[in-house]
């Protein structure tokens, strides 16, 4: 496990991730997929986080199931809600 394979997978769970909250928060069309995939990773972090503090389970996001990339598109979400109204009172 690892390696270039676990990279890619990543990079392609992140796109999803950053896409599906991109499209719930209404952001989709001013960010491009790099940046999808920015925050489809760091999201599941803080999803992991997130999850982890209210009921005490780690997250594993190695195992790509609904879980995982729910709590992912999640703290996708919250990045994209806490970035868009931090940008919004400039």
């Amino acid at each position: 496990k690892g390696g270039l394979m676990g990279l890619v997978s990543w990079v392609i769970f992140g796109a999803l991730a950053g896409w599906v909250a991109s499209l719930i928060a209404g952001t989709d069309r001013r960010q491009g997929c790099l940046l999808n995939i920015i925050v489809g990773i760091v999201g599941a972090f803080i999803g992991g986080l997130l999850m982890e503090a209210l009921t005490g389970q780690h997250v594993q996001f190695g195992l790509f199931n609904l879980r995982s990339f729910i709590v992912a598109v999640i703290g996708a979400v919250l990045l994209l809600v806490i970035t868009g109204a931090t940008r919004r009172r400039r």
